[in-house]
């Protein structure tokens, strides 16, 4: 018996007991979420989480939002900034950068000399802490959030903060395309060397705005 008929095997052991209709209903009955939070305790085991995979996390309110994002991108000496074509012009009025639009032809040589990118999110999990962008145009095309060094992720709290995976792909349009960001990219050899950047940004900062 080769590997795929082993595999196949198993997969119709699996769905022995689903009906063969199209419309036959699969049992979903894990646990959507891991005890019980206030929204407070969400948004605080969300933050909590986004630390613990390195992000750098920012709390301010939407006043004060323009000046925390010019704030970042000075303090990482930002001469340049990627903007999505939907995201608020409010939210980066106040940086004195250049702003580089998010544009189809821009290579990934060009996408790289830019200094930052400023995008908002789709939805936010407590329990995992991790971002999700779906391409929407306040988040802009999946590459921007993926070549430039430094991101700056704008979470509006608590309306795009959710438990738990399970009540983040109830809002989410699975034929969207989803980046799952649960920190910094980093990756680490067989010695367990650390090494942050690979396959996205090195930097990442999250911002929560009430």
């Amino acid at each position: 018996m080769s590997s795929r008929d082993r595999i196949l095997g198993r997969v119709r052991r699996a769905l022995a007991d689903v009906g063969r209709g199209e419309d036959a209903p699969v049992e979903r009955d894990y646990l959507r979420e891991h005890g019980e939070r206030t929204v407070e305790e969400t948004v605080e085991l969300l933050a909590e989480n986004l630390a613990d995979y390195r992000a750098v996390v920012h709390r301010t309110d939407a006043g004060a939002l323009p000046d925390v994002v010019a704030e970042l991108l000075a303090a990482r000496g930002a001469s340049t900034v990627l903007v999505p074509p939907g995201l608020d012009e409010g939210w980066v009025a106040a940086a004195q950068v250049t702003r580089v639009p998010d544009e189809a032809g821009s290579t990934p040589h060009e996408l790289d000399a830019v200094d930052s990118v400023v995008t908002a999110c789709a939805v936010a999990v407590a329990e995992t802490g991790t971002i999700v962008l779906d391409g929407s145009p306040d988040q802009g095309r999946r590459r921007i959030s993926l070549i430039p060094d430094h991101h700056i992720c704008v979470v509006r709290v608590p309306d795009q903060v959710v438990g738990s995976v399970p009540q983040a792909l109830e809002r989410l349009d699975p034929a969207r395309p989803l980046t799952w960001i649960s920190g910094p990219s980093a990756t680490s050899d067989i010695e367990l060397d650390r090494v942050e950047g690979v396959h996205g940004p090195r930097t990442l900062e999250v911002v929560l705005v009430r």
